[in-house]
């Protein structure tokens, strides 16, 4: 009987691994950005949300069968050294990812009725985006390891969906705040929105 761990040779289940992972990305930005307004106008965001959790649950567990079923521990390893230089990367991760579950200054809720004028505070203060830069942070720490192909290209696609995924919400933020803002301009050194730009679902959603 087949099982994950069987499916054919192991120079297919890279590929195989691979092309998870470009489907669980691309899907992902797709369902985001240019995909997301016209599907919204078509079901409504009710019907918007469950189908981009289908898409997403359905590429990650291609990813996580393929990942099973690719060969593990077939590369060296980086020793002590890289367990020492995961373990300070993942640090820093964890920190950002805790501090990122609460006080958000720019995303104060989808329906917020005041414009946002509160400075960002904690890990907020340092990045807009600390979620994202706990999640790359901590991929990295697993590529730093060195321990299979499989966790080199899932640790790759998670730091590459952090990071640009990052840049894409700032992007898009701030072609909302160039319709609902005074002037415009999103502010680079902290997380703040802008003064006087109300953040609302349809900027989040186009």
């Amino acid at each position: 009987m087949l099982t994950p761990f069987t499916w054919g040779d192991a120079v297919w289940t890279l590929p195989l691994l691979t092309a998870a992972s470009i489907a669980f990305v691309g899907t992902h930005f797709a369902l985001s950005h240019p995909l997301r307004a016209p599907i919204v106008a078509r079901i409504g965001e009710k019907g918007f949300l469950p189908l981009y959790w289908l898409v997403a649950f359905a590429t990650l567990g291609w990813m996580v069968l393929a990942f099973r079923a690719a060969p593990p521990l077939d590369l060296p390893g980086s020793g002590e050294i890289g367990w020492i230089a995961a373990t300070v990367v993942t640090l820093p991760a964890l920190l950002l990812f805790l501090g990122s579950l609460r006080g958000n200054p720019a995303i104060p809720g989808p329906a917020a009725p005041k414009p946002i004028t509160r400075a960002p505070t904690g890990v907020f203060a340092v990045t807009r985006h600390p979620m994202m830069w706990g999640f790359a942070l901590w991929a990295l720490s697993h590529v730093i390891l060195w321990w299979s192909w499989r966790t080199v290209i899932v640790g790759a696609t998670i730091l590459f969906l952090a990071l640009v995924g990052a840049h894409l919400q700032t992007a898009r933020r701030q072609r909302c705040m160039a319709r609902t803002g005074p002037d415009g301009q999103l502010r680079r050194a902290t997380g703040r929105a802008g003064a006087g730009c109300s953040v609302r679902a349809p900027c989040f959603g186009r």
